[in-house]
């Protein structure tokens, strides 16, 4: 194989692990920082965070391929997916079989210099994320296990951290399982036509014209549980001041899928970035000794 062919197959791996969109691996790292950071009381170890922060871009490349193995055959049905690199027949089955499994050896790699508790739980980790993309035909609720997949980092880096699963790291998950709804729904808004013609299932369908009041529902309810989480780990005002900044960030969602436009509702999806990222920084500058004085 020639440097240009080289080159070649390595774009379209890239494009396979959704390199060039970030997005999915801020919503994943988001939550693990948050967890990190509650876990190490301001202070995770930073080796740690290093193999957490490497786990995340793997597992979620590794989940884009999967996925995209799981749907080569509804992609090319779809507007928004049709030139994904598989269902383009620029990849073959077997090369996005091989790069899945680099990556969740990579990735499994990195976990075995963790503690017991935290490799046992790796393994749950795995499954969530092989067995999400199928759910889509099975039930209503695939953003459910999407959550699921998503916030399993949580409790596996409290296991990291202190070798233990409290009920906060529980909490936690849950919120992330909440958020995960909330914005993978304003994701499956923008294709909700092109999923009622396949025949795949999402909770945009589910909630149909209530989608909107159903997304405020559990926006209250996310923001209610990190109050909660707040409290129970003695956060400071600098805590919540974060939350009221992700608080008017879930408004401006809402603003956003007012009308259901389909480019508006990516939008709002994107949007959950900086929501993630609020909380984060909230938590990070509580934690630091003078805000904490």
């Amino acid at each position: 194989m020639n440097i240009d062919a080289f080159e070649d197959r390595l774009h379209e791996y890239a494009l396979l692990m959704r390199l060039h969109r970030p997005i999915g691996i801020y919503l994943l790292l988001w939550p693990t920082l948050w967890a990190l950071w509650l876990a190490g009381n301001g202070q995770p170890p930073a080796g740690i965070v290093l193999v957490f922060v490497l786990g995340v871009v793997l597992m979620r490349s590794a989940g884009c391929v999967i996925n995209d193995i799981a749907d080569r055959d509804l992609d090319p049905h779809v507007a928004r997916t049709r030139d994904r690199p598989l269902a383009a027949g620029r990849v073959t089955l077997s090369e996005a079989a091989g790069v899945a499994a680099t990556l969740v050896l990579l990735a499994f790699a990195l976990v075995l210099t963790q503690n017991a508790l935290t490799i046992q739980l790796a393994f749950i980790g795995l499954a969530l994320a092989i067995s999400y993309p199928f759910m889509k035909r099975l039930h209503a609720l695939p953003q459910v296990h999407l959550g699921a997949a998503f916030g399993w980092a949580i409790p596996m880096a409290y296991a990291a951290v202190g070798n233990e699963l409290p009920l906060i790291a529980w909490l936690l998950f849950l919120a992330n399982v909440v958020w995960s709804v909330i914005y993978d729904t304003e994701y499956a808004m923008v294709d909700r036509e092109d999923d009622l013609k396949i025949g795949v299932k999402s909770t945009a369908i589910l909630f149909s014209e209530r989608d909107k009041q159903i997304i405020g529902y559990l926006q209250v309810a996310l923001l209610t549980l990190l109050v909660g989480i707040g409290l129970l780990s003695g956060r400071g005002g600098i805590y919540y001041l974060g939350l009221l900044v992700a608080g008017w960030l879930a408004l401006y969602q809402q603003y956003l899928i007012r009308d259901r436009a389909p480019q508006e509702c990516f939008k709002a999806f994107l949007n959950n970035n900086a929501f993630g990222l609020a909380i984060f920084c909230g938590l990070l500058v509580d934690f630091l000794p003078a805000a904490s004085a």
